[in-house]
């Protein structure tokens, strides 16, 4: 198997070219574990990690630009991440353990596909765009449209996702990332909810973004929902009837780790997660 370090981002789409059924490595979290357990052998692996126009992050005009070989840590340390997208703030720091989080990426996360992913969930709700390269250039594309199904995402024969771009948060804007798993840390959700939204001064909500992770093939939204909530307050007997539409939204799965029922139980709970979130919104 080749390793292979490209330079730009024109010898990694040569490389490609080149070697149609190799793959991309940035951190390798994923795609390293996957080769193991499976015994599959790749032509080649492309490592990001001499890749520099992969590896920026900042303001780009009135968008917060992520690079594709940006780990994990790097997001959780800047203090945009921090202050302004508490949501994915908060994601990242579910998501697997320090040693983990300083090799893999966000972009990694993405293309992985799952839909467990910790990181997707939050992105949906913040309404991220997905910067795509290819042979026919560059094409840009809000991230709820990224995905096909478990594992599979809308990336065609020679094209990389060069970065993730986020727009700037709303002013008022309170989001959040709920999750639920086996354990307390290092656990894969059984059912995940990001929420982003915005309170009027008399307390109703005059918009609501909500994205369900691990309860469908990809990450679930329901504009039945999130219409039924807005205009009213975030009160118990609100969310509990937003919940009821919520479990019918999705589809989940039994596997290893829960049964269908107990997802879609959790589904409609998961939003009563939501009322601390207003009061701190507030203060």
């Amino acid at each position: 198997m080749q390793v292979l370090f490209p330079q730009t981002c024109s010898q990694l789409q040569a490389m490609l070219a080149e070697i149609p059924q190799g793959r991309i490595m940035a951190g390798g979290s994923d795609l390293l574990v996957k080769l193991r357990q499976t015994g599959r052998t790749l032509p080649a692996v492309f490592c990001l990690e001499q890749l520099s126009e992969l590896q920026q992050i900042g303001w780009q005009q009135n968008e917060f630009y992520i690079g594709a070989a940006v780990t994990q840590q790097q997001l959780l340390d800047h203090a945009v991440i921090q202050t302004q997208y508490n949501v994915l703030y908060q994601a990242l720091n579910e998501l697997a353990s320090p040693p983990i989080r300083h090799a893999a990426t966000l972009v990694g996360n993405l293309c992985s596909a799952s839909p467990a992913a910790d990181s997707v969930p939050p992105l949906v709700v913040l309404e991220a765009n997905v910067d795509i390269e290819g042979p026919d250039g560059l094409r840009n594309l809000p991230v709820d449209r990224f995905f096909l199904g478990p594992g599979q995402n809308c990336l065609q024969t020679g094209e990389f996702v060069r970065a993730v771009r986020l727009p700037h948060p709303p002013q008022g804007l309170v989001s959040s990332y709920h999750k639920v798993g086996k354990r307390k840390a290092l656990a894969i959700a059984v059912a995940s909810l990001a929420a982003a939204y915005r309170l009027t001064d008399g307390g109703e909500v005059a918009m609501i973004r909500l994205a369900w992770g691990s309860v469908g093939p990809t990450v679930i939204r329901s504009s039945e929902v999130e219409e039924f909530i807005c205009g009213k307050p975030l009160t118990q007997d609100v969310l509990r009837q937003a919940g009821v539409l919520a479990r019918q939204a999705v589809s989940p799965i039994d596997d290893i780790r829960a049964s269908a029922d107990y997802r879609r139980s959790l589904t409609g709970n998961l939003l009563l997660r939501l009322l601390p979130d207003a009061v701190a919104g507030e203060e």
